[in-house]
This record gives C-alpha cells, structure tokens and sequence, in this order.
C-alpha cells in the first residue's frame, strides 16, 4: 500500500509531541510536515528532545497542500480559526483534536462537516467520514464506562469522580500545571461544570433516544504525569454477573476496550490506547472504574485509531503500544 501522506497542525504541544511519536512508527504513513508557529525553523527532535535520533524532521510554517490527513493538534478554539484563515482542499481528511466541532450545533463548518469519533459509539460512521471531531480525554473515559447501560436506557442520574494527570492541562503552564504545586497534591476543579459533559450527554441521548441522564462530575488534577481514572455511580437493579455479561457484549468487537472482573489501575493503560473497566456493586448502587491514557485513547492515539478506520487499515495499525508497568 502506498503510504498516507499527513500533516500536522500544532506540533509542538504534548498532543503534537505524542502524535509524532506513534505516526513515526506507523508503517502506513510518512509525514509530510509539522506545522508550528511559534517553532518554524527548529528540529522536531530539539521540541521533543526524546525523538533525537528518530527523525530530522523540521517545523514548518507553511501548509502543504499535498497530503491525504490533516490533524489539528491546536487549542480549543484555534482549530475553527485556522480553517477559516486556510482554505483546504476539499479531499483533504480533517482529524481535529480540539473541542470546536464535537457537538452537534458545532459540527458543520462551510462544506465540511464532522463525525464526532468515539469509534465504540459510530465506528461505521467514522469508517465513512471525511472530517473527525476527536472525542475529549474525560468525556472519553467516562462515555466508556458508561455506554453499556445507556444503550439499554438504564441511565437516569450519574455521579462521576476522575482524576487526570498534568499533561490533560497542556503544555503551557499555568499556576496549577508547575511541578512545585502538582507534587503531593491534588485539586478538584471545574466542579459540576467540565467542558466535556455536553459531548457526553449527546451520545448517551444518542442511544437512550434523547432521554437525557444527569451527569454530575466532578475532576480532580493528580500528583502524576499521564492517565485518567473514572469511577461512576449509579443506580441499578442488575446483577453484577448481567452487568459483566452486558459490558462483554456491548464491547465484543471493539479492540482497545477491555472489560476486567479483577481490579484496574491507571499502569495497566499508561502509554497504551486501551481503556479498561471494572464493574463492583453494592446492594443497587454499581461502580463502573475505566482508565485511559489521556494522551492515547484520551487524544492522540484514539485520532489515528480513526484514521485508520478512515483509510480502512485495521485499527490496530501503528497502535500496539507496551504499557509502562514497571
């Protein structure tokens, strides 16, 4: 097969810096350019010092017009602003990494409209789309943890916990992101309020048909680098053994999420495109735990699983990542 020609928006975030790392290795793709602004000229490998040796690779400030998949790997926001500033050439595939086209009222722009990807909800939608919204790191986490019930319109009321590590909060810092405020501490944040739980209530009204369920989340930022770990509560009448049976079935087919009956920890998924989930129960209430990679399943990885899809490789190309474990 000939390989894909990509390019790169924003390379040299975190999400810029991970997405290179997996697509220099996926051996269906050559990257055209990394495009940065504020890097124009300089090696990728002197931005990401941990490609030295991988590639020589320079950013670029200018658009290449030649290539088959564009990510956007810019803040939120930044992804609407810059095709609006760059007129693209219609067969160009988009995979955007921001929050600018996930919702359903955000999704069309011009001639271009966007399937959002989360590919355990619409993988056929996705195999036949041009543009994708790449779902969030949270809302991704937790829809995992959830979606089982929704499709068999079990969810009314959610109560979510999560935690993230400081790369979800990106590479700029802030007084929260610095390593002296981060060690040995932790914050709830956005209480009640993320960004993430409108594309979260869209794909459970999806599959409850617009029967809404309340979502009250509340985010925590941890004392680590990578990783998201979700436990949600809610009420429920099944059993716990139906509720394995339920899961198993709602994800057979589906290669990066993995259904546990023994406990998960966020080590298991760290550097890995796999979300993982474990059911308890007590009495009616069930805790659904799901763990991610924020920067993998939660972001980069996940966009090229799309892409794949998109380009019909098979989903797990340039995606069979090792866990850091020990």
């Amino acid at each position: 097969m000939q390989k894909v020609k990509v390019g790169i928006v924003g390379g040299a975030g975190y999400t810029g810096g991970e997405l290179l790392r997996v697509l220099l290795h996926h051996p269906n793709v050559s990257i055209a350019f990394v495009h940065s602004t504020s890097s124009a000229g300089e090696l990728v490998s002197k931005v990401h010092a941990d490609l030295l040796g991988d590639t020589n690779l320079q950013f670029s400030n200018t658009l290449d017009q030649n290539i088959d998949v564009l990510f956007l790997c810019v803040g939120h926001g930044d992804a609407k602003k810059f095709l609006v500033a760059n007129e693209l050439n219609a067969g160009i595939k988009i995979i955007d990494l921001s929050q600018d086209f996930r919702l359903e009222s955000t999704a069309t722009m011009g001639d271009r409209s966007f399937v959002y990807g989360l590919p355990e909800l619409q993988k056929e939608k996705i195999r036949s789309a041009q543009n994708i919204a790449n779902p969030g790191c949270f809302a991704t986490a937790i829809q995992l943890g959830l979606l089982p019930l929704a499709d068999k319109g079990l969810l009314k009321e959610v109560y979510t916990t999560g935690i993230t590590g400081s790369t979800g909060a990106g590479q700029g810092l802030s007084s929260t992101s610095h390593f002296s405020w981060r060690a040995n501490n932790i914050q709830a944040y956005k209480t009640l309020q993320h960004q993430h739980l409108n594309e979260i209530g869209e794909s459970i009204a999806q599959l409850q048909g617009h029967n809404a369920a309340a979502i009250n989340f509340v985010p925590w930022r941890g004392d680590f680098t990578r990783g998201i770990f979700v436990t949600s509560i809610v009420t429920c009448d099944l059993s716990l053994e139906a509720m394995y049976d339920l899961y198993h079935s709602f994800y057979k087919g589906h290669l990066f999420t993995h259904v546990s009956t023994s406990n998960i920890d966020l080590k298991q998924v760290v550097n890995t495109n796999k979300c993982l989930i474990h059911i308890e129960k007590q009495g009616n209430k069930i805790a659904i735990h799901s763990a991610i990679d924020n920067l993998l399943k939660g972001a980069v990885g996940q966009a090229v699983q799309n892409m794949n899809l998109m380009l019909g490789l098979s989903e797990t190309t340039g995606l069979q990542l090792k866990a850091n474990y020990f």
